[in-house]
Formats: structure tokens, sequence, C-alpha cells
């Protein structure tokens, strides 16, 4: 707020004349502003272009080439995922035009705009559509596709209620997506990072405060101020008052001039932040929507077993049936019967260890729900021949736009850059504008009285470091550590997605020979059974043998059940792999 010291301002735009001049000369004699020079990072690891099995097998000859889409053969040197410095940014070298489409804009992009007021709907960025065909139907290409008709698409293009068929599973992951608590933690996370887009976009604006103010002055009659006040005369005959009082109403202007663009590059990489949060939240419900699948398919298998157990135990119990007649005609012993009797005890035992169980994964489900511990509902189906959409992986390049962890460290590395050149900027005299207007008096009545009441002032400062500068050179070297570590978290981020795929595609194949060499044992293995109690009950095999096929027709039935399962979950976790599961532009 304004006050007497005002009628100083001519002296001071002077002394900040002189000042403007002695840094202006400094920053030109000391050469780059004492800036420490930057670290680059290492290049990543490149990219192949198609996956490969951890068999060694690669998937070109099972997968459409990139033609059949209609998307061009990228350049040998757009394959590899490097960093360009270019002013102290990284800037990354693509793999697909899409992962830089209109929608990965920063939401600030003019001077004076501001995010707005509320986050967008935490969506995936619409892809582009120029180099791919396919992309074109129903907007975006992913708003409902058909598995029949367009099979070679990258299964990420599915939306999850689509990927999964079971009515069941479809409900179970709506209500997760309403209901579970980490999303809307993370959406919260979203308004706090659009909150501080919001702020970084008002520093680089001028700010204005209107007030009022009253007080009261007594000055020493042995003083400068009082003996000068004691001399002269408000008027003709009247002095001034005694005590003097003080009445202000003025408004205040302050503005940092953003000459180097550091605060509005501090607000572009608020925005990348944010849109990365988005993405960050997207690859959560990624996660949540393939852990509930992949639960939801293992309550399916723990009813399979519990279903094997039953079955089990009525062969066991037509068994000890047989002994114990053979016992009362004493065509056999006492020691067949127990050894039935414990076997049925035993796999009543493993029941209750399985119902547990199951009681342990609906209780999971229902916490990524969101709700109550409560019985999940759930089909009653083959689950032994129970296929899922087939999975079409595409290629590799398409994960660095379908992945939202790979989006999200795009992004952020794209704002630890800008982050440099925010460092960058405090090496240079930043520019503050000051300016007031107002009315002052001692008395009321006259406070509005122009121009005898009309106070005003104006001021720039023109600072810069001079000497010991350490704390802004630590600083900025910091941002340049900061940078190499988002390059590396991208490299890694990018090996890690490429991985998990190779690894599931490897499961989900493995898995399936798996099962159908254990389909053709469990076949013998119930012959084998029929055939042993055929021969103990007419006093041709011993229990010993009975016992010994159903046995390891139990445990074949078991490890049958448990590869479906594993099959299913590379399933699932390859769709997730791949960036399936996320939202989508509408």
């Amino acid at each position: 707020m304004m006050n007497r010291s005002a009628r100083s301002s001519n002296t001071r735009l002077k002394c900040h004349s002189l000042l403007l001049v002695a840094v202006t000369g400094t920053a030109l004699v000391l050469q780059g502003c004492g800036i420490p020079q930057l670290r680059c990072a290492l290049p990543g690891p490149q990219l192949p272009d198609v996956f490969m099995t951890s068999s060694g097998m690669s998937t070109d000859a099972l997968l459409p080439t990139p033609s059949d889409y209609g998307i061009e053969e990228q350049p040998e040197d757009g394959k590899q995922n490097t960093a360009r410095k270019v002013s102290g940014l990284v800037e990354l070298a693509s793999f697909d035009d899409t992962s830089n489409s209109e929608a990965d804009e920063v939401v600030p992009v003019d001077d004076g705009a501001i995010a707005p007021p509320f986050p967008p709907e935490p969506v995936a960025e619409e892809e582009s559509t120029e180099d791919d065909p396919t992309m074109s139907l129903e907007g975006a290409g992913v708003a409902s596709l058909d598995p029949q008709t367009l099979n070679g698409v990258n299964s990420s293009f599915f939306l999850w209620n689509e990927f999964f068929d079971d009515p069941q599973l479809v409900s179970l992951i709506g209500l997760a997506l309403v209901g579970n608590q980490e999303l809307k933690i993370l959406n919260e996370e979203i308004w706090i990072a659009n909150n501080e887009v919001d702020a970084r976009s008002g520093e680089y604006l001028p700010f204005v405060t209107l007030g009022g103010g009253v007080g009261i002055d007594k000055a020493s009659r042995y003083t400068r101020a009082g003996a000068v006040e004691e001399a002269l005369e408000v008027a003709p005959g009247r002095s001034f008052p005694d005590p003097l009082p003080d009445f202000l109403m003025a408004a205040n202007v302050s503005w940092e001039v953003d000459i180097w663009r550091k605060l509005r590059n501090a607000r572009d990489a608020a925005s990348f932040r944010y849109l990365g949060t988005r993405d960050g939240q997207n690859y959560i419900q990624t996660r949540l929507v393939a852990e509930i699948a992949e639960k939801y398919y293992d309550l399916l298998a723990l009813d399979n077993r519990m279903a094997t157990l039953d079955l089990t135990i009525a062969i066991q119990k037509q068994s000890l049936r047989i002994a114990e007649v053979k016992k009362a005609n004493a065509a056999g012993t006492e020691l067949a019967v127990q050894r039935f009797q414990a076997e049925v005890r035993k796999n009543e035992s493993e029941k209750l260890v399985l119902q547990q169980e199951i009681i342990e994964v609906e209780n999971r489900i229902n916490f990524l729900l969101g709700r109550y511990p409560q019985p999940v509902e759930r089909r009653s189906i083959d689950f032994i021949n129970l296929e899922l959409n087939p999975l079409n992986v595409g290629v590799p390049a398409q994960l660095l736009s379908n992945r939202p962890d790979v989006r999200q460290a795009e992004r952020e590395l794209a704002a630890a850059g800008l982050d440099i050149e925010v460092a960058r900027a405090r090496f240079y005299p930043s520019l503050d504008i000051t300016a007031g207007l107002g009315y002052q008096a001692f008395n009321p009545e006259y406070l509005f009285v122009t121009p005898e009441a009309l106070i005003y002032n104006l001021a720039g400062d023109l600072v810069g470091p001079l000497i010991n500068k350490r704390a802004i050179q630590a600083e900025y070297r910091s941002a340049n550590a900061k940078q190499i570590q988002a390059v590396y978290n991208y490299q890694r981020t990018v090996l890690n997605a490429y991985t998990e795929v190779v690894n599931n595609m490897s499961k989900v194949q493995n898995y399936g020979e798996s099962i159908e060499s254990r389909k053709q044992q469990i076949q013998a293995l119930e012959t084998s059974v029929q055939v042993a109690t055929q021969l103990f009950d007419a006093a041709r095999a011993e229990y010993v043998e009975v016992l010994l096929a159903q046995r390891e027709m139990m445990e074949a039935r078991m490890v049958l059940i448990d590869a479906k399962r594993q099959q299913l979950s590379a399933v699932i976790n390859t769709y997730q792999a791949l960036g399936g599961g996320a939202p989508v532009a509408p």
C-alpha cells in the first residue's frame, strides 16, 4: 500500500536507472552469467521392429505388417529411443507421429491463458488418423471396434467391455471404475496438478491490489518531522493537527516482466505434469481392469478346483463303500477301508482351505470395487475350454502411444527440460515494475480532492545475481540431473513395457501348448481310474493302485486348472501391457 514515501519516487527511478546500467553491464561482461555446462544422458537401447518371444521366435510372421494398415515405415533414425539436447531441453525422437498429436499440447499455450476451472475427464488423447486408415472408424477408431472385421488391430484399441465378453466381469469392472478409492485419490491428484497450472499461469500476469487504510501519527517536537510540522501551516492561521491522522485509498500494481520466459516455462512444465498425472491415472486404471479380470478368473479357477475335489471325493467314497463291502465279505482288510477313509477326509479338509481362498479372492475384488465383503457373482462355465478374444500385439512402436505410463514418462521428461530453462533464467536479470495510484489526506473531508490529495508512484527494478551464485548454480545442476533421471526413466519405462509384452506373449503360447498336453494326460488318467476301480471291484487289483490312480487324476486336473488360470492371466496382462483398459476419447 502506498504511503507518504511515494514522494521520493523520482529519486528511486534515478537509482534504478543506475542499477540497470550496472547490472546490464555486468551481464554483458560475465560470459554466460556463470551458467554451468549441461550434461547429457546416454542413448537408450534400440526398439526392435517386431516383438520376439522368450524362446527366440519372432512374431513377424504371425502379426500383420504396418503396411497392411496403411502405416508407413518409420525411417531408420526414428526407431531408436534417443534424446537430443536443444538449448537445455531434451527432444524425444518419437517412434510414432501419433504421440505428438494436437491432443498432447500443453493446456495453457497463450499468454494470459489459464487452465480450465475443472480438470477434464482423465481420458487418453485422440490418436492421429492421417497414417492409419483403421483409426478413422468411429471417430478415433476405438469407440466401437468389431473383433471379427478388425482382428489384426492392436488389442489395446479395444475397450475393456469389448475385450471381455463376460457380463458379470464387465459389470464388476464398471463398478470398480466408479468406486475404487485409488482412482478417486488419483483424481484429486489431477485436481492438484490442475491447480498448480492455474497458479503458474497467474504468476506472469500483473498483481493488482486495492485497499484503504486509516492511521494516526504523533511526531516528537524535537525531531525533524515534528519541527517541520510545527513551522508549517495547512491553511493561513491553521496548523497541522496534532496528532496527525492519515487516511489512504489506493491501488497498487506489481508485475514481473517475463522477459526470459521463466514464468511461462514454469507454467508449461506444470501443464506437462498435469497431463502426466492424467496418464498416470489412466495407467492405474489399466492395472485395475487387469487385476479385477485376473481375480475374476481366479475365482472361476477356484470354483473348478472345488468341483474337482467334489468329484474326487465322490469317486473315493464309492471306492470306500466297495472296500467296506469287501471287508464285510472277508474279501478285504481294514487297511484298505482306513486308507480310503483318510483320503476322503484329506480332500474334505482341502475343500475348507479352498473355501477360504475363495473368500479372500472375493474380498479382494470387493476391495477393488470399494465395497464391503459380499459374495461375487460369476458364471458357471467350462473353465478349461474358456477362450478370451485373440491377442494382436501390433508393432512395438505403438507402445509409445498406447501405454499411459510411457506417455507419462515422456511428459515428465518434457517438464524436466522446461525446469532447466526456468533454472537458467535465474542467472539473468529480472525486471519488476511496481506502480500505485490513490488518494491520501489527514482529513476525510479532503480525501478525494483532486489533484491535491492525489498520489501516485512508478518504479522499475532490474536486478540480477552478481556475487555468490552458488545456490542458483546448484539449482541449475540439480535440474540438469533431474532431466537426465527423466531420460533414463523414460528409457526404462519403454524397456519394461516391451519386456512385459514379450514375457506375457511367450506365457500365453507356452501355457496353451501345455494345456493341450495336460488334456491328453487327464483323458488317460480318467481311463486308468475307471480300469483300476473295475479291477479292484473284481479283486484283480490292490487298493493302492486305485488310490494312486485317483490321486494322480486329481493332481493332474488341479495342474490343468492352474495352467489355464496362468494362460488367462497372461492374456489379461498382455492386454494391459499393450495399453488396453485405459479410457479413450469419445
